[in-house]
C-alpha cells in the first residue's frame, strides 16, 4: 500500500473492483439460467487484465483522492466502454463472441460501471465517516525545502489522504511560520522527544543525502516510537523494517520503518485473526467455563485478570487472561513469573504450563487489540524498562501484539530474567516483522501446538 492510501482504498481498488466485475458476470448469467462454461471463465481472465491496464493508465483513483469525483465517474465510464470495445473486438477476431449469451453479455456491459462507481461512493462515505471520527494520521516534516513543502501541497490538494501536517523541524533558529508545512516546531534534534510526546504516526524526512550522518541520528532516535518514516525522495543506504517505494499524491517516498501488514495483506491478516479467534472461542467455550469455575472455586478472586500493556502503536490496552496468581499485579513494578513461583494457586502452574491462561486473548483479538499471531505483549511496566535498554525495541508495536509468536516457537518462552534474554525475543520480534507473511502466521501457529504440548519454559 502507498503512503498515500489507508487499508479500506488499497482493498476497493486492489480486491473489490475485480470481484465485482467478475460477479456480474456470473450473476447475469445465472440471471438469465445460462450454464457458466469455461468459455466466461475465460472472459473474466481477459477481462481482468484489460481493466487493469486500462483503468492503471486513466489513474481513476487519483481523481478520487484527489476530490474529483465527476472526473472519475467520467474516466469509470470512457474506461468501461473501452474495455467493452476491445473485448469486442477480441471477440469477433477469435470467432469467440458467438460462445456467449446476448442478454448475459448486454446486461454486463450495462451494469459493471453502475456497480464500480457505487462502490468508490461507499467507499467515500467510510472515508468521511473515518475523518469526522477523527480517523486523520498526524505527520511531521523534517527539512524545509522544496521537495516538503511540494509535499505538503499535494496533502492539502488530497483531503482523502487522512493525513495531516502538524509542522515542521529544521536547524534554522528562528520559529517561523511555513505556509503548507505549519509552524516551525523545533530542530532536528527535537524530531524524536516530540513524536513520543504527541504520539506522531507519520514521519517524512527531507534532507539532502549529504547530510546521512545527521539522518541516521534521527533514524536511532526515533527507534524509541511506532511513527512511521518515509525519506524523501530516494534512497537505499538504510536496511531497515520493511522498506518499500511508495508515493504521496504523486511525490516518490520510500518507506524505511513501516508495518509490515498494508494494503491486501492486512485485510488478509484482519479476516484470518477474526475467523481463527471465532472458531477457536466457539470450540473452547466448554474448556474456558471449566477453567474459570475452577480458578473461581480453588482461590479468591475473581476468574479473569486484567493488565495494562501495550499494543498497536504503543498505545496502551486492557489484556485478558485467567487469573493464575493470588495477586493481580499492574503497577510501575511487576515481577515476572518463574520457576516455582509462590505466588502461583493451586491450579495456576497447571494453566501456565498447558497456556489455558491465555484462552481470554481470543477475546482481545475479536475486539481489534491484538492478533492471533504477533509480537507478544508485555507489562507496560516491563516495557518501560525495556525500551531505555534495547535499541529497537518499540517498533515491535508497529503491529497488533500476538497470543503466540515468532520467538515463542523458537524456544524464547517464559521468563526473561537477564537483558540477554529479553534482546533475543526483540530480535525474533523483528524478524517477524521484516518477513511476515500469511503462510509465516500459519507455521508459527502449527509450531505453536507442539509448543505447548512441550510445556517449555511456561510457568
Amino acid at each position: 500500500m502507498s503512503a498515500n492510501e489507508i487499508p479500506v482504498v488499497s482493498f476497493f481498488k486492489r480486491i473489490l473492483d475485480p470481484f465485482l466485475i467478475w460477479g456480474l458476470l456470473i450473476l447475469c448469467a445465472w440471471m438469465y439460467d445460462e450454464p457458466f462454461t469455461g468459455s466466461y471463465l475465460v472472459l473474466m481472465i481477459i477481462t481482468f487484465f484489460i481493466s487493469s491496464y486500462v483503468y492503471e493508465q486513466t489513474n481513476i483513483y487519483r481523481k478520487w483522492r484527489n476530490g474529483k469525483m465527476l472526473d472519475y465517474v467520467r474516466d469509470t465510464f470512457v474506461g468501461w466502454g473501452g474495455i467493452v470495445a476491445i473485448l469486442l473486438l477480441l471477440g469477433y477476431a477469435t470467432d469467440l463472441s458467438g460462445q456467449y449469451s446476448q442478454q448475459v453479455i448486454v446486461t454486463w456491459f450495462i451494469v459493471t460501471p453502475l456497480a464500480l462507481v457505487a462502490s468508490q461512493i461507499t467507499l467515500r462515505a467510510i472515508a468521511d465517516s473515518l475523518r469526522r471520527k477523527g480517523g486523520v494520521r498526524s505527520a511531521v516534516v523534517v527539512g524545509d525545502n522544496d521537495v516538503s513543502l511540494k509535499l505538503a501541497q499535494r496533502i492539502k490538494e488530497y483531503p482523502y489522504l487522512l493525513i495531516e501536517i502538524q509542522g515542521y523541524f529544521d536547524e534554522r533558529s528562528e520559529d517561523r511560520i511555513q505556509p503548507g508545512l505549519g509552524p516551525r516546531l523545533g530542530a532536528l534534534t527535537d524530531v524524536a522527544s516530540y513524536a513520543r510526546r504527541h504520539n506522531i504516526q507519520m514521519i517524512f524526512i527531507s534532507l539532502p543525502m549529504s547530510a546521512q550522518p545527521r539522518i541516521r541520528e534521527i533514524l536511532d532516535d526515533l527507534h524509541d516510537t511506532t511513527a512511521s518514516i518515509y525519506f524523501l525522495p530516494d534512497v537505499h543506504v538504510f536496511e531497515l523494517m520493511q522498506a518499500r517505494f511508495s508515493n504521496v499524491g504523486g511525490i516518490p517516498v520510500v518507506a524505511i520503518c513501516e508495518s509490515p501488514y498494508s494494503g491486501v495483506e492486512s485485510v488478509v491478516k484482519d479476516i484470518s485473526d477474526f475467523v481463527l479467534a471465532s472458531l477457536i472461542l466457539i470450540l473452547l467455550s466448554p474448556v474456558m467455563l471449566a477453567v474459570a469455575l475452577a480458578v473461581v472455586l480453588t482461590s479468591p478472586g475473581p476468574a479473569i485478570f486484567k493488565q495494562r500493556r501495550y499494543g498497536l502503536n504503543g498505545e496502551e490496552i486492557v489484556v485478558y487472561k485467567f487469573r493464575s496468581m493470588t495477586v493481580a499485579e499492574d503497577g510501575p513494578y511487576i515481577e515476572q513469573a518463574h520457576k516455582d513461583d509462590p505466588r502461583l494457586t493451586k491450579i495456576g502452574a497447571f494453566l501456565r504450563r498447558t497456556s489455558l491462561d491465555e484462552l481470554p486473548q481470543f477475546i482481545n483479538v475479536l475486539q481489534g487489540r491484538m492478533s492471533v499471531v504477533g509480537p507478544r505483549p508485555h507489562a507496560v511496566a516491563h516495557n518501560e524498562l525495556y525500551r531505555k535498554l534495547i535499541k529497537g525495541y518499540m517498533l515491535r508495536h508497529k503491529v497488533r501484539p500476538g497470543i503466540t509468536g515468532w520467538a515463542q516457537v523458537n524456544g524464547l518462552r517464559g521468563e526473561t530474567d537477564v537483558l540477554e534474554k529479553m534482546q533475543g525475543r526483540i530480535e525474533h520480534d523483528l524478524y517477524y516483522l521484516q518477513n511476515w507473511s500469511i503462510w509465516l502466521d500459519l507455521w508459527i501457529i502449527w509450531r505453536t501446538v507442539w509448543v505447548v504440548l512441550r510445556r517449555e519454559n511456561a510457568y
